[in-house]
């Protein structure tokens, strides 16, 4: 290793910054070869096993041996002798039929039982919930453990199919290539078949026609002079694959006209363009040297602050936030805020309705598995110097389990904001008076990369007892070729359906909607949504004032009252209440859901079958009643579904929520109307929502937190140069 060490660090001391200017240093990526690129790109399990992922320094103190893992909380994800054990009992179920796991995962108790477990008492049956194929059927199995047994449910009313497994794509892949037919067709466009790379995308679903086949499409590009293949689409070729057989069913080929991008200047890597590196002389990072201030126990349970929850990987929805207890800083009793949180599903549209195209409506979460897709965090880059990571264990296809490394990172976040602060002038009270809080959270996140688009998934604890959520989008856009180099080409009549961006090159316009599930249990699971909504009023008397701003609540009865979008100029604000507990001045302690940073709603007609299939977008705001099987918005087998099992339908059965156990749900969206910035790698955008007390204390909970003063902050000199 060459060049030179220079540190220069601040202690951190609950969330004191720490600046430290080091020299970066590059590792090269043992993937050297292309088929193993793509290969690690779709099947992480197959990566893994072959120790393909790439290795920072870092890594050799966060490695775990995870093989002599056991449960300490009831919701402790499977262990890898568990997902063994459930494995064989797997075999014998199918007689030694072929089959494929597409999720195994912790059948997880009861709420009840969940909510009276204190540590110390014994781990409640462990359950293994199973979701198979075999001979062209779904199942869905519940394994006892600790005896085998097995339960098999009624899959038979449940249109559509599970998430596709990586094997599933790995094999789809190389379909392509072996057809002479397709091998015929790329030739007749002057692509050599070698320099060929096929990617599968979910083919939706637009009528019973397309029922008792699992398909999937293969858009096509030339990975030839370039790494980022995404902006060299072989246009308008789509294969239409069997899933479970591999069969090409059919070769679309619609755009023989339409040139194949040259790609000039889409490698997005530092290395392939080093002639005008932007960097900072000095860079920022963030230093504890005595430690971080959160404690991870038992592998899942965090600790930070006046926080405390569970966190666990999940293949569907990335990571799961259970059990987030604040402790109140005057009682100093430890209260529930939020049973369960995590990403529920995800639909991204675009916009352009021809043959090639229509189709491209992708429920993410699913269809792919949101967790399936992530893969190690770069320690330097996507988390701090200071972060600590978490490995996930996952199931791959024939039910063995199998460590996705360093998937999460947890870390503390500062950046010089105020938690409080006032300055008090000393003309009124003969003295100045300035005081200040500085602002410190903790962060969890994980990333997923579904093929083109990476999404960055941060869950955010403050002391304050605020939780923001943030959903950050980056990567590359889905382009379509064109004949077109520049926009005086195009006629005033034409609908590009997006945006040139480069030579050949249109970003086509999309959309992005991630929806959340939130089991919020305000001081127990009896709870109440309330529509705050603010309205302009009149004065009645003679004062020159003529309006003011009425607050108006509303309590829903019944899950139809709760069905919400956001409006501007007819603003609400959203509460979750317990109507069974007061704070001393008499009001009902709860929190509200705050969207920050833009939304967006669907443009879709509702009766389009993606729309349908999504019908989560239909508005922002949802309230169902508790139901353990109602977890994801899209319904249980999202791939090819039609819509019929989905937050819409449950929501529509109009069911009693007032005073009882309720799930509130919020779908954030963007409107992506791609620019040239967005080429070749679009620079990181952002949006989420705040989940923050109101009335929930008795006053500002960090109230008393004590303010930075310079003795307390130890500082790191400059180290000589090596």
């Amino acid at each position: 290793m060459e060049g030179k060490h220079i540190h220069r660090c601040l202690l951190f001391v609950f969330g004191v910054v720490v600046v430290t200017v080091f020299v970066v240093f590059n590792f090269p990526n043992p993937l050297s070869d292309r088929s193993e690129l793509l290969r690690c790109a779709t099947n992480s399990a197959w990566c893994t096993s072959k120790n393909r992922i790439l290795r920072h320094p870092t890594d050799a103190f966060l490695r775990h041996d995870h093989t002599a893992d056991v449960p300490h909380h009831p919701l402790d994800p499977l262990t890898i002798q568990e997902m063994n054990k459930v494995q064989k009992v797997i075999v014998a179920f199918f007689d030694e039929s072929a089959y494929a796991v597409h999720s195994l995962v912790l059948e997880e108790p009861d709420k009840e039982v969940v909510l009276k477990w204190r540590k110390g008492d014994e781990i409640p049956p462990r359950k293994a919930s199973v979701i198979a194929r075999s001979a062209g059927k779904n199942y869905i199995l519940t394994v006892d453990i600790e005896s085998g047994a097995v339960a098999e449910q009624d899959t038979s009313l449940i249109s559509g199919y599970p998430l596709v497994t990586m094997e599933d794509m790995e094999a789809t892949i190389r379909a392509p290539l072996a057809s002479a037919h397709f091998n015929r067709t790329v030739a007749a466009r002057g692509v050599d078949p070698e320099d060929v790379a096929c990617l599968p995308f979910s083919p939706g679903w637009f009528g019973k026609s397309e029922d008792g086949r699992r398909l999937v499409k293969l858009e096509c590009f030339s990975i030839k002079d370039t790494v980022n293949f995404y902006m060299r689409p072989i246009e308008g070729i789509i294969v239409i694959t069997d899933l479970d057989t591999k069969e090409i069913v059919e070769i679309v080929d619609l755009g023989k006209h339409i040139p194949i991008p040259k790609g000039t200047g889409s490698d997005y890597r530092l290395s392939a363009d080093n002639s005008a590196i932007i960097k900072l002389a000095n860079p920022i990072s963030m230093e504890q040297p005595n430690g971080p201030n959160f404690v991870i126990e038992d592998n899942h349970l965090i600790k930070w602050a006046n926080w405390e929850f569970h966190l666990k990987a999940d293949p569907r929805s990335g990571v799961m936030i259970s059990g987030a207890k604040i402790k109140d800083p005057d009682s100093g009793a430890i209260r529930n805020v939020m049973y369960k949180g995590f990403t529920s599903e995800l639909f991204v549209p675009y916009m352009d309705p021809e043959e090639a195209w229509y189709f491209k409506t992708y429920m993410d979460a699913g269809e792919y598995g949101f967790g399936l897709q992530a893969l190690a965090l770069d320690p330097l880059n996507d988390c701090p110097r200071n972060a600590k990571f978490m490995d996930a264990v996952f199931a791959a296809a024939d039910g063995k389990p199998y460590v996705k490394p360093n998937m999460i990172c947890i870390f503390e976040r500062y950046s010089g904001d105020a938690a409080w602060r006032h300055t008090e002038s000393p003309i009124v009270i003969g003295q100045e008076l300035r005081e200040a809080r500085p602002k410190v959270s903790l962060v969890a996140r994980f990333v997923a990369t579904l093929a083109n688009y990476d999404y960055i998934v941060d869950w955010e604890f403050h002391a304050d007892g605020l939780i923001h959520a943030k959903v950050s989008l980056t990567g590359m856009v889905i382009v379509k070729g064109t004949s077109y180099v520049n926009t005086n080409q195009v006629n005033d009549s034409e609908d590009m359906y997006g945006t040139l961006l480069a030579d050949n090159i249109i970003g086509v316009v999309h959309d992005h909607f991630i929806n959340f599930y939130l089991d919020m249990d305000i001081d127990g699971t009896d709870n109440s949504f309330v529509n705050v909504h603010l309205q302009r009023e009149y004065t009645k008397n003679s004062v020159p004032r003529r309006s003011y701003m009425k607050v108006n609540k509303t309590v829903a009865k019944t899950e139809k009252e709760a069905q919400l979008r956001l409006k501007l100029y007819d603003p609400s604000e959203f509460h979750v209440i317990n109507p069974n507990k007061q704070t001393k001045v008499g009001n009902s302690v709860g929190y509200k859901l705050v969207p920050s940073g833009g939304t967006a709603a669907s443009l879709l007609d509702p009766e389009d079958t993606p729309q349908k299939r999504s019908a989560f977008t239909n508005n922002q705001i949802w309230v169902t009643r508790y139901n353990k099987s109602e977890q994801w918005s899209g319904g249980l087998f999202a791939y090819q579904s039609h819509g019929d099992d989905t937050l819409q339908v449950w929501s529509d059965r109009d069911r009693a929520i007032e005073n009882t156990d309720i799930v509130l749900w919020y779908t954030l969206g963007f409107h992506h109307v791609p620019c040239q910035e967005d080429f070749p790698i679009m620079p990181t955008v952002s949006s989420g929502f705040d989940l923050k007390p109101v009335n929930f204390f008795e006053r500002n909970p960090v109230l008393r937190i004590a303010p930075y003063v310079e003795k307390d902050l130890p500082v790191c000199k400059a180290a000589a140069a090596a």
